[in-house]
């Protein structure tokens, strides 16, 4: 049985590795006031950010789908790592030694799946840059040194070389206490007629990085002649490899990304060298499939999406290259980013084109990129026959949908009068406003939760579809709006305590779970009291990971790290002033309704001829109505 991780050094791999730095691993953060930090979510799909971070508390929490929680949450969750992987991975970010109870440590049998896997990727990475040292390897050398990459280069990217024997990197691996149920898994040995052999031989070999540096998988490229396998061979499909979610060069590109909000997708391994070589060093590209999804997922949060930011397709100016850009065009109304295509001349790929005419040519082809609708546009005209009323008509319904999806109103209305010049159509005022029909039909399609599939409109003279009934909604009963104008006091007053505890202490500690009128904050005022109280987490770095502790269940621990995340609702600094207007508008909202009903009940003493108990309740009652004019008169100065 796998040994447990001592929970000191948990506590140590918690407090050494920053949350921010972590998260910014993942996704582009930017200032949110207050000491936060915002970005895109990446546990779900947003336009504007709400993914809020919060570094002092260690603690992150999305206000669009709710995921929040610590360092150790986010890397589970986002990696679908196990708790022991997350906390091993982390702790080999942070350098420190795990120890492991119940038998000690043990390398290869109490590391996760995940992390055996990578680590035995680490090993074959470096196992092939030896490689390429070698004398088998100069058909290797001779290869990379006929692209225009010299030694250096090789090193910048981790490229390497597999020996073409059987079984050379198995040998090894195993030798370095790798299973070989873990090498058929991770995709680096195969089973062969006695027992498992390399995947990869007699290749040169591209590393294949996750976003956060991590080695995956690789790429392999074909050198000799008798090799009957593909030219590009990869990773197959694996627990820690997934081609449609890694893009090549994310690791080395994601910084400049950020920075400069623009992205370049280029179409091989060699090209993503080509361009950092030349300068552009925010190129990227798949592993051998098409954009997708998945990656559009991983650049919009390095974007942080926005109608500032751009992604450039880079394409061979042949068929296929025609052919995979109007692909990533379909996909264009997936990012707020504009989205641009470059077209390399000649059928010239950056590589070639590096090779041909040096390294700024490849940045000036970028820099020619033409937006990917017009692109699209040019590819409709030339598919018709313009000479015709039939084939501009043809043209025109192809083509306004096109114009019609363009995000930025003017560029769209400046674009429809084009393209009416384009298909030779004179009444332009007639394509302006079939283009405008087209997007408020989008508009209002979107407003009433079409998804995909449902935007494409009627074609002229054909009928609309039916409108579908929209489904009765399941009965529910009230929800309860925790962020409404009754609540919103005793929100900030909890959010205070978890944040600024030294604001509110001691005075907080004094107030009863009965003071907070929704039953989830009441129980996260408990939580507070089981953690030591605000009093003690204002000296105290342990006390927000021991009200989460304290929390019954997940849903309010969640709520717990919510309120530590969310931003206070003072535009300035909080203070004591501010701090005792909450604990006064909560004392006072629960003296009032305390008020009501001992009125209640000694109205109804008094009914039954009780009226030693009524007499009691209006002497309490007496004493609190002058409590709560103190209170209004006083404020928290009279807590």
């Amino acid at each position: 049985m796998a040994g447990r991780i001592n929970d000191d050094d948990v506590k140590a791999v918690r407090d050494a590795v920053p949350i921010d730095a972590v998260v910014s691993e993942y996704l582009q953060l930017r200032n949110a006031g207050g000491g936060n930090l915002k970005g895109l979510c990446p546990f779900h799909d947003e336009k504007s950010p709400s993914f809020h971070v919060s570094p002092a508390k260690g603690l992150y929490h999305c206000f669009g789908c709710q995921e929040g929680g610590d360092t150790v949450d986010f890397i589970m969750k986002l990696d679908h790592l196990s708790f022991a992987e997350t906390i091993e991975r982390l702790a080999s970010q942070a350098g420190i030694t795990l120890r492991y109870e119940e038998g000690g440590y043990t390398p290869g049998r109490q590391q996760g799946e995940r992390t055996r896997l990578v680590e035995a990727h680490k090993a074959a990475a470096q196992f092939y840059v030896d490689q390429l040292d070698g004398t088998e390897a100069e058909i290797a050398r001779k290869f990379l040194a006929g692209r225009g990459f010299d030694q250096s280069a090789a090193q910048h990217f981790g490229v390497g070389y597999s020996p073409a024997g059987w079984d050379h990197l198995t040998r090894f691996l195993r030798g370095r206490g790798f299973s070989d149920q873990e090498l058929v898994l991770s995709g680096l040995s195969q089973e062969g007629r006695r027992g498992p052999i390399d995947r990869f031989r007699g290749r040169l070999m591209w590393p294949i990085r996750d976003i956060a540096g991590e080695v995956v998988g690789f790429g392999a490229r074909k050198l000799r002649d008798d090799d009957n396998g593909p030219k590009y061979l990869n990773t197959p499909e694996t627990p820690i490899y997934r081609k449609s979610q890694v893009l090549y060069g994310i690791d080395l590109a994601k910084k400049e990304i950020a920075k400069t909000s623009r992205a370049v997708v280029v179409e091989g391994y060699t090209d993503v060298m080509a361009c950092h070589l030349s300068g552009v060093t925010t190129a990227i590209a798949t592993c051998g499939t098409s954009f997708g999804e998945g990656h559009i997922k991983i650049l919009r949060r390095l974007l942080m999406d926005h109608s500032g930011s751009e992604v450039v397709f880079t394409f061979d100016g042949d068929a296929a290259g025609q052919k995979a850009a109007l692909r990533a065009f379909e996909d264009d109304q997936k990012f707020a980013a504009e989205t641009s295509i470059a077209i390399t001349p000649g059928g010239m790929d950056p590589c070639d084109l590096r090779l041909a005419q040096g390294d700024q040519a490849v940045a000036d082809l970028v820099e020619s990129r033409t937006p990917l609708f017009e692109f699209a546009l040019r590819h409709v005209a030339s598919r018709h026959n313009l000479d015709t009323t039939v084939g501009r008509a043809a043209a025109l319904d192809e083509a306004a949908p096109i114009v019609a999806r363009i995000k930025n109103s003017s560029i769209q209305h400046e674009s429809a009068v084009q393209l009416a010049g384009m298909l030779g159509i004179l009444d332009t005022q007639f394509v302006v406003r079939r283009v405008s029909q087209l997007a408020r039909w989008a508009r209002e399609r979107g407003r009433e939760g079409g998804g995909p599939g449902q935007g494409r409109p009627p074609r002229r003279g054909q009928a609309a579809p039916p409108e579908q009934a929209p489904s009765a909604p399941a009965p529910r009963g009230p929800a309860l709006n925790l962020r409404s104008p009754a609540r919103r006091v005793e929100r900030e007053l909890l959010k205070l305590a978890l944040q600024r505890p030294d604001l509110v202490s001691p005075a907080f500690d004094a107030y009863g779970a009965d003071e907070f009128t929704a039953p989830p904050y009441a129980v996260v005022r408990q939580c507070i009291e089981e953690a030591g109280g605000a009093t003690a987490g204002a000296a105290d770095q342990s006390y927000i990971p021991r009200v989460r502790e304290a929390a019954p269940d997940d849903t309010v621990r969640a709520l717990v790290t919510e309120l530590a995340v969310e931003p206070l609702l003072t535009r300035r600094d909080p203070d004591e002033a501010y701090a005792g207007v909450q604990l006064a508008t909560v004392r006072i909202a629960a003296v009032d309704a305390r008020i009501a009903d001992l009125e209640g009940a000694a109205r109804r003493c008094e009914a039954q001829g009780d009226h030693a108990g009524s007499a009691a309740m209006l002497q309490e009652l007496w004493v609190l109505q002058q409590y709560g004019k103190t209170l209004r008169e006083r404020g928290a100065a009279a807590l």
